[in-house]
């Protein structure tokens, strides 16, 4: 039985080797095919909402689509603006971050403190540090190329979604391994459009905080703030660098401390608070996943698995949760919110 048990082990590993090999291998067609999907999903509820009015079918895919690249392109053109200004101005931010870096050194070391300036510069480079966040808006910008396919699948998902669901409840009726898939697709559809709302919502507050304290590109950092919002706890801090980096050398360092507290707040607010009203603890991730779903979907995918790592891995717990043989991996994938409960609840009865 163990040596059975050992060779299973061994092809198991053997099989999710060789697929994550080839999905890496295969990411140029993957990435589109899961931002259509994400795309899919997300649209999915005004598509079901014009057909329950009465719409045909081609008629509401149409009124669909027809704002999908209104937003596109709208969100395109100003955020186009920016980044090709703010690459313009990136040596000018550059060099006056150094020059305030330098300033700090001077201080600390009026101070007897003995600061390592070169190391530390070296870790910390600005130019790295203001570039990464043009260097994720343009690798998602690189999808342009593809804009027209991903367009198509969208319209082809959004077309196919109700005879999917047809089609998963049927075997939903005729396979017992299969119960469980109307419950997993509600789920992911629930999670992804909610998340989605809520990004966007925190994109928003962050464009009118950032307009009013008066920094540079306040569209620009909006946006990354709605993109990295899909990454719990990191996401924001990732997003809020920059943006504080900019304020701090565009306008003052009471402005700078103004954005950061913006930032803070809206997270906290936001994220713990009314996140969890809306959604519910039951998705939660521990932050070590959370950190190491980032490095692995960056990995395999690239700028758009780090993006889309969250809800990755949260379609991957929902669909591992509603299966009692890999129940056990969702658990570990989780915060321990429920566990915590249920061992508090099995000691009072022991």
């Amino acid at each position: 039985m163990k040596e059975k048990s050992f060779s299973g082990f061994f092809i198991v590993s053997a099989c999710v080797i060789i697929i994550l090999a080839g999905l890496k291998t295969a990411s140029p067609i993957v990435v589109p095919f899961l931002l259509s999907l994400f795309i899919a999903i997300v649209l999915s509820p005004a598509y079901n909402f014009f057909n329950k009015k009465g719409l045909p079918n081609g008629f509401s895919l149409l009124i669909v689509i027809s704002f999908l690249i209104l937003f596109f392109v709208l969100v395109g053109k100003l955020l186009g603006s920016s980044v090709v200004e703010f690459n313009a101005n990136l040596d000018f931010y550059t060099k006056q971050l150094t020059s305030n870096f330098h300033g700090v050194v001077e201080v600390a070391q009026s101070f007897g403190i003995s600061v390592p300036e070169e190391d530390l510069q070296n870790i910390f480079n600005p130019k790295i540090i203001m570039g990464f966040a043009t260097n994720i808006l343009q690798g998602m910008s690189s999808l342009v190329t593809n804009g027209f396919v991903i367009l198509l699948t969208v319209v082809f998902m959004l077309l196919e979604s109700d005879v999917f669901v047809d089609k998963m409840t049927y075997i939903s009726s005729k396979s017992s391994a299969n119960t469980h898939i109307n419950t997993i697709l509600t789920q992911i559809k629930e999670y992804m459009v909610l998340k989605a709302l809520i990004s966007l919502l925190t994109g928003f507050i962050i464009y009118m905080g950032l307009l009013l304290i008066g920094t540079d590109y306040p569209f620009l950092w909006a946006v990354l703030a709605f993109m990295l919002n899909f990454i719990p706890n990191i996401g924001s801090i990732i997003a809020a660098v920059p943006a504080v980096l900019l304020t701090l050398v565009g306008v003052d360092a009471i402005s700078a401390v103004m954005v950061a507290t913006l930032y803070i707040v809206v997270n906290v607010v936001i994220g713990s608070i009314i996140e969890p009203k809306i959604m519910g603890n039951g998705l939660g991730l521990s932050t070590l996943v959370v950190f190491l779903s980032l490095i692995f979907w960056g990995w395999l995918l690239g700028i758009v698995g780090m993006l889309l790592s969250i809800p990755l891995t949260i379609m991957a717990k929902i669909t591992l949760n509603a299966n009692d043989d890999t129940r056990w991996i969702a658990v570990l994938l989780g915060n321990g919110d429920k566990l915590e409960n249920n061992v508090s609840k099995t000691k009072e009865q022991s």
